[in-house]
């Protein structure tokens, strides 16, 4: 028995962002059709962490995976990331091991990807501004999944640090067809200019006033997965005309953007994917998504991983004996 082993540089290069999109379209379609088998994902609490075991099985196109994701806010500290992930790629009909990759960068292209379609689904088709809080890697993966669906000439961000949000913009000046960047100086400047709001930090309090939204602003939030944290404010949910999540069990247990000011959801995305709910509905509408990751996620896109290692012969295969 072979298992192939797959880098984060592996990942990365068997699923560009495009792909990835696509990918989360038939994860979350398959998720709110419920033909996905999708466990609640388990937290596990140490001393100074915590781990989520998150499994998923799509029988559609045959997609089995167990993520394993730990996060460890002192690891910094002692020269390791602050999250770490692996992914494990099962056969459904032997319950054999085919890879083992790299969760982290994975779990980075997969979640901007969830981002990217629910802006293709939700944001204005003539969006062109992004305001972006946050300068980590999801603050990457989200802004380079919405250009991936629209045409962004400019983006105001700002982070926790000047140095960060300078790294950023640096970085962010030499991609392809890459947009104009400003380092806003408040969150106003952020928001009241923007087409598309993209949360992505690890902030415990809400970002900005949504009192200064523009009609017609599409909003992603994907930093926060606990119920006491939130990174928008209850202007924000209040004022949205339309609120989806990738899935509604989880972010009752988890979203605090949601919990915390008791606001209805409107749909799934992939209630939208499959035509049963409507995405946005005219120019003026503010649209909101709340993303808290699903297994379902993971494993789909861990196997379009699979499926390209295979046959561009990425990876290091290892005899299991």
């Amino acid at each position: 028995m072979n298992i192939r082993i797959l880098t984060a540089e592996d990942v990365r290069a068997a699923l560009p962002m495009s792909k990835a999109i696509d990918a989360m379209r038939h994860a979350y379609g398959q998720l709110s059709a419920g033909t996905a088998i999708a466990p609640p994902r388990q937290h596990i609490t140490s001393d100074k962490g915590i781990t989520l075991i998150m499994p998923a099985y799509l029988p559609k196109r045959s997609e089995f995976g167990i993520k394993v994701v730990s996060v460890y806010d002192e690891n910094p500290d002692i020269n390791l990331p602050r999250i770490t992930a692996t992914v494990l790629v099962l056969d459904p009909n032997t319950g054999t091991p085919l890879a083992f990759m790299d969760g982290t960068s994975l779990t980075a292209i997969r979640t901007g990807a969830g981002g990217g379609l629910a802006a293709d689904l939700l944001a204005r088709k003539d969006a062109k501004t992004v305001g972006l809080f946050g300068a980590g890697v999801q603050a990457r993966a989200q802004l380079q999944a919405v250009m991936a669906v629209r045409k962004i000439e400019c983006v105001n961000l700002i982070s926790r640090t000047q140095t960060s949000a300078e790294n950023i913009a640096t970085e962010i000046s030499n991609w392809k067809d890459a947009p104009k960047v400003n380092l806003a100086t408040s969150p106003q400047e952020v928001v009241e200019k923007a087409d598309i709001v993209i949360c992505a930090t690890t902030s415990a309090t809400p970002l900005f006033d949504g009192n200064h939204l523009k009609q017609g602003t599409h909003i992603t939030a994907v930093g926060t997965f606990v119920p006491e944290k939130r990174e928008v404010d209850t202007a924000t949910v209040t004022r949205a005309d339309r609120i989806v999540v990738d899935s509604r069990e989880a972010c009752l247990e988890e979203a605090g953007d949601l919990i915390i000011p008791n606001v209805q959801i409107d749909a799934e995305i992939g209630e939208i994917v499959n035509g049963e709910k409507q995405g946005r509905q005219t120019e003026d509408e503010i649209t909101f998504f709340k993303s808290v990751g699903v297994a379902v996620q993971d494993a789909v896109a861990a196997s379009a991983v699979l499926k390209e290692a295979e046959t561009k012969g990425f990876g290091t295969l290892v005899e299991m004996k």
